[in-house]
């Protein structure tokens, strides 16, 4: 791979290969993937080797219900149907076709929380988001019991809270999952999980494919959870890794998706996945020494891990690739939401002038400003808490500007400290893994809308990890694209293996296995990444630079400093 720029073509056609998009679509050789992420739904339709189709996309927004941050199931189907409505119009548009059939489908959401159904399949209460952060005194007992880090995000933790606080609902639980094994349940009727989000509902184990029934066990013998009346393995779903078969479209699911009945039923249906899965797939870092950042309302590293750690981190949560191979994760509650607002306020700034901006070039002027501040920001420290964040010890979000009466507070600074600010906490959880851990790191992949204006919060952040930080322009739409690879390598990998068992069929099957490599073995989704979707692709990279990262090193140290200010402001302003 070489390092330059582009990601998948995003053209109409020729597909590819010489095929004819129009043709592909329209014989159903095309692969989708869905993303419900914390402030869009994103659709991407692909071919085999990943070049984008078409897209679609329906704007969400997480409600603060009482004290819990939540979306509606209603909003979420809703949102679903409008972004798949987007997509099929830029299909007949571009192509001049319907889209009625698909090689491949594959949902994937925002990680963890906790979604509670009933033996009828019905909601028992709000589905809690990663964004809720009251289950410390059960992520704590937890912890303790497993001698490993559970977040407070965990659906394990949400569980234990709910029956810790006598809650009416948790005896008549059936079946919990996670928003992406949701929707997935409901188009294929299957209740299954891909690896990579399970990871985040209860630890996986050593074989990287399955919940740890030794841990199950002991969670299940706590007090509180002994008492229900429901086994814990009973109620979490079957774990799937990447490329095994998690059902097909039925033909509800398909008229969920297209009320208008377009869309035929008989996809065939990728392991659901969570956010940060669907990163390392866009990213390529599925590998060790290999990790990506996902940047949106919340952000997220991914390292990919050579060898375990020393032993159980608060600031670090241990995962799973899509495939099962260990991650240690590093996740903040706050990264864009305080520093959209803010140019919100210099977008309405520009139109009391009488000169509009658009959002992107509102957004590439001020990041190029940012660029040229101080590389300690000049002394301007910015805490884009807008929920409470347990990677610095914040309890409740309360965004703060604080500077010096000395600071050197330029449009400049001031705007460097946003994009500074935007991935504080992140670099404080990754101090913990890269410094007191010793994780060798490669390379780290990043995507998310904040790296759209090129280079700039790529640099920032690179400065700020002190590692190579490479972006393709799929950077900024990677969630959607990522379950739509794994949607295809799904398509791919049973289709190889289809055609495998025919061979073996007709012939017996060579004793070392040729038959099978005869009638096409299933590529690893390492191996499918690597010589199918990333080959020949140019993608930029940018370095650590000296003065950056010394920088970047003082903002640190002040904004550590200040983080007592930002708690004590959580307490005071309500």
């Amino acid at each position: 791979m070489t390092h330059a720029d582009v990601s998948p073509a995003q053209s109409s056609s020729p597909a590819p290969g010489g095929e004819d998009a129009a043709a592909l679509i329209a014989e159903g050789g095309a692969h989708l993937g869905i993303e419900l992420g914390s402030t869009r739904i994103k659709a991407a339709l692909v071919d085999g080797t990943g070049a984008v189709l078409a897209t679609g996309s329906h704007a969400w927004e997480n409600e603060l219900v009482g004290e819990i941050w939540t979306y509606s199931l209603d909003a979420a189907w809703a949102g679903i149907s409008d972004c798949y409505a987007d997509l099929a119009r830029e299909v007949r548009a571009q192509h001049g076709v319907e889209l009625t059939t698909l090689g491949g489908l594959g949902i994937s959401a925002m990680m963890h929380g906790y979604l509670a159904l009933d033996a009828d399949g019905e909601q028992l209460a709000e589905f809690r988001t990663w964004r809720n952060t009251f289950t410390t005194e059960a992520a704590a007992l937890l912890s303790e019991t497993l001698s490993q880090n559970i977040p407070l995000r965990w659906s394990i933790s949400h569980l234990l809270h709910a029956v810790q606080q006598g809650e009416e609902h948790v005896e008549r639980l059936d079946f919990l999952t996670t928003l992406a094994g949701y929707v997935h349940w409901k188009l294929t009727g299957k209740k299954v999980l891909g690896v990579g989000d399970a990871s985040g509902m209860f630890p996986i184990g050593a074989s990287g494919d399955s919940f740890d029934a030794e841990l199950l066990e002991r969670t299940a013998a706590l007090d509180p959870i002994a008492a229900m009346p429901w086994s814990l393995p009973d109620l979490l779903p079957e774990v799937l890794v990447a490329g095994q078969d998690a059902g097909h479209l039925t033909e509800e699911g398909a008229a969920l998706l297209d009320p208008t009945g377009t869309l035929q039923p008989g996809a065939i249906t990728a392991p659901p996945e969570g956010d940060a899965g669907t990163g390392m797939v866009a990213t390529q870092a599925v590998e060790p020494r290999t990790g990506n950042v996902s940047a949106g309302t919340s952000a997220f590293a991914m390292v990919v891990l050579e060898r375990p750690l020393s032993g159980p981190r608060e600031e670090i949560d241990l995962v799973t690739t899509p495939s099962g191979h260990p991650v240690a994760m590093i996740h903040t509650n706050n990264c864009t939401t305080d520093l959209d607002a803010w140019l919100g306020l210099f977008s309405q700034f520009a139109e009391l002038l009488g000169a509009p901006q658009s959002a992107e070039d509102l957004y590439g002027t001020l990041f190029s400003a940012g660029a040229d501040g101080d590389a300690d920001a000049g002394g301007v420290l910015t805490y884009n808490y807008v929920s409470g964040e347990h990677q610095t010890g914040v309890a409740s979000g309360r965004p703060l500007l604080v500077r010096e009466q000395s600071a050197r507070f330029t449009l400049e600074n001031f705007m460097r400290a946003q994009l500074y600010g935007a991935f504080g906490a992140l670099a404080v959880g990754m101090d913990a893994l890269l410094k007191d851990e010793g994780v060798r790191l490669d390379v780290m992949y990043a995507h998310g809308g904040i790296f759209r204006t090129r280079g700039v919060a790529q640099q920032v952040l690179a400065d700020a990890l002190g590692v190579p930080v490479a972006l393709g322009e799929s950077a900024g739409e990677g969630g959607a694209w990522g379950m739509a690879l794994l949607a295809a390598h799904t398509a791919r990998t049973t289709a190889a293996d289809g055609a495998a068992g025919a061979a073996g069929g007709a012939d017996g099957g060579a004793a070392d296995g040729s038959g099978a490599t005869a009638a096409g073995d299933a590529q690893s989704l390492s191996a499918y990444l690597d010589e199918v979707v990333f080959a020949g692709q140019d993608i930029t990279t940018r370095s650590p630079d000296a003065a950056g990262r010394e920088g970047h090193t003082t903002w640190l140290d002040a904004y550590r400093g200040g983080l007592p200010l930002a708690r004590r402001a959580g307490d005071l302003l309500r």
